[in-house]
């Protein structure tokens, strides 16, 4: 086959290739394998253009015995790095050897990214859970040593291991919830909804909390119904989040403000879209940990999180629920004036 009409062919994959001769040299590449490893590569034996041992291993052995197999190649450049399943073919299978090979690299960076996440996944859960677990199992040991004939000591113990055993029960609840939340993202919510109604809930339900913080919880724009499509249980579940949060952080004597308008969104939400304010007038939050705020277990301050009961999981969970509703979360905070999250809903 000519040389043009191969050129041609392999232009039409959509993924990088690259087609050896005989002599190892590289006789053609499409556009994307070019784009991957520089133009200067065509006629280049491939020693010199892949430089990897275990990738040149398995292409020697596809030369040798017209073997076919894969190998990873990475790549690294100003975005990071990229990882490639090669597929290795020889493009004649003779007696002795093979006129050819053909490269196939197939983008696997996906992957390696999804397994690294559920790694950390799983060592930030076995952390969370070891800590009350180590805790839980000092205190039995103290209790059926030190503190066995000592009342005061084994009921100050077993309080703590109430709360102790109450935060593992809220790092399991939330767990689930987040598994549930992120399977149903894709899945639209069919119903129809009275975000205000919501909202009057929500400030209902934290009164006692507001009480005991001493702060208030301020209301505004909800004397008139604001629908939207949604799922009421999730939407009740962001607002008592976001507000919860504002609570514990905004600091004693600070209001928190819950605030619904409807407003014409410009970015990415086209048309008219209900906007939910949750404001508080506390420390605020440095710039630098704003974008990493929705991440699972992600936390400010880990001690403080901790022993106000956090998870380090609500705001992963309002980010998928948010998602799901097809609308977008943005926070802005100012260090000591306070913090915003507003949440955006697409109108019916």
């Amino acid at each position: 086959m000519p040389a043009p009409m191969i050129t041609h062919l392999l232009g039409a994959v959509p993924a990088p290739m690259l087609l050896l001769d005989a002599e190892g040299r590289i006789a053609a590449a499409n556009p994307l394998a070019t784009s991957l490893l520089g133009a200067w590569i065509l006629r280049r034996n491939y020693v010199t253009v892949l430089r990897q041992p275990a990738l040149l291993g398995r292409i020697e052995a596809a030369f040798a015995r017209a073997e076919a197999s894969e190998a990873r190649f990475t790549q690294a450049d100003q975005h990071g790095e990229r990882v490639f399943r090669v597929t290795i073919r020889p493009t004649r299978q003779p007696t002795m050897g093979c006129d050819g090979v053909m490269l196939h690299f197939h983008d696997i960076t996906h992957l390696r990214e999804a397994e690294e996440m559920r790694r950390d996944f799983v060592a930030n859960v076995s952390h969370e859970l070891r800590t009350p677990l180590t805790a839980i199992l000092g205190f039995i040991e103290t209790l059926r040593g030190p503190a066995r004939d000592d009342p005061a000591a084994s009921d100050r113990f077993l309080t703590l291991m109430e709360d102790e055993a109450r935060r593992m029960n809220r790092l399991v609840s939330d767990l689930l919830s987040l598994s549930r939340v992120e399977g149903q993202e894709r899945m639209r919510p069919p119903g129809r909804v009275d975000a205000s109604d919501i909202l009057a809930g929500v400030v209902a339900s934290l009164r006692h909390m507001a009480r005991e913080a001493g702060s208030q919880l301020v209301l505004e724009g909800a004397e008139q119904p604001h629908f939207v499509t949604g799922d009421a249980d999730q939407l009740r579940q962001v607002f008592l989040n976001l507000a919860e949060n504002a609570l514990k952080y905004g600091g004693a004597g600070h209001p928190v403000t819950l605030r619904i308008a409807e407003e014409q969104e410009t970015g990415s939400l086209k048309g008219p879209v209900l906007r939910v304010d949750v404001s508080d007038r506390g420390d605020g939050i440095e710039p630098l940990h704003l974008p990493r705020l929705t991440e699972r277990f992600y936390r400010i301050d880990t001690h403080r999180s901790r022993a106000m009961g956090g998870t380090g999981l609500g705001l992963a969970i309002v980010k998928h629920i948010v998602n799901r509703h097809r609308g977008r979360l943005r926070i802005s905070s100012t260090p000591g004036q306070g913090s915003t999250f507003s949440v955006f809903l697409p109108k019916d």
